[in-house]
């Protein structure tokens, strides 16, 4: 009797990018179950589909979120599911945020075949992986570490609103998008504004933002006069 089959989860917005690892992960257990996303909606709802999923490949920039704000969610949503951030940007201080907020791994997007397959084999075998060097060190900062603990206090729902917050689009915008009532969009914001401890929708994008992959770039704020909408 075939032991149940293993079932891996993928979020990544490029379609090649999710068949290469698809085709890896084929390669070191070739039974196993891939359930793919492209954006953090969508994601959400793979994770709540597949409650007996065994690893998750993040992409650090997944549509929807904020550098490593789906990260931190998703660690405190499900605590038992593996994350593993995969990204083009590897550079150390990257691989260390990610380690920090709770990934189980990091493969950067430039590995080759060889080294894909090895870093798989040994995440499925329930160890951690990351490119070769000192990764030990951790050092990240304190206001990072809380907008972190905030975020992962927010429902699915209203973390799926805080996105499209961020994306600048406004109450009845986020209510087509996500299919609810305008006034069911209010509500969230306003839980979303007291779990984070802020007062305005621009406060609540400055504290996202403090989780992205480059907090150092020029932020978009929504337009102030639309605070309340």
């Amino acid at each position: 009797m075939n032991p149940p089959a293993v079932e891996l989860l993928i979020a990544d917005d490029h379609p090649l990018f999710r068949e290469a690892l698809t085709r890896a992960v084929n390669r070191v257990m070739p039974h196993a179950r891939m359930h793919e996303a492209d954006s953090v909606d969508s994601l959400i709802t793979l994770v709540a589909e597949h409650p007996g999923a065994e690893l998750l490949l993040l992409d650090l920039n997944i549509p929807g979120a904020q550098g490593f704000s789906a990260l931190a969610h998703l660690r405190k949503l499900r605590p038992q599911l593996p994350v593993v951030m995969v990204s083009a940007k590897e550079d150390h201080a990257t691989i260390r945020r990610a380690l920090a907020h709770g990934a189980a791994g990091f493969i950067p997007k430039s590995a080759g075949l060889a080294t894909l397959d090895h870093a798989l084999a040994t995440l499925l075998a329930g160890d951690e992986w990351t490119p070769e060097g000192d990764f030990d060190a951790i050092d990240v900062d304190a206001g990072e570490v809380a907008a972190a603990a905030k975020l992962a206090e927010l429902t699915p729902q209203q973390f799926r609103v805080l996105g499209l917050i961020c994306q600048g689009l406004l109450n009845k915008q986020i209510a087509y998008e996500l299919g609810l009532a305008e006034a069911t969009v209010k509500v969230h914001v306003g839980a979303i504004l007291r779990k984070l401890e802020v007062n305005t929708r621009t406060q609540a994008v400055m504290l996202m933002h403090r989780l992205s992959s480059d907090p150092s770039t020029e932020l978009a704020l929504p337009d102030s006069g639309h605070e309340d909408d």
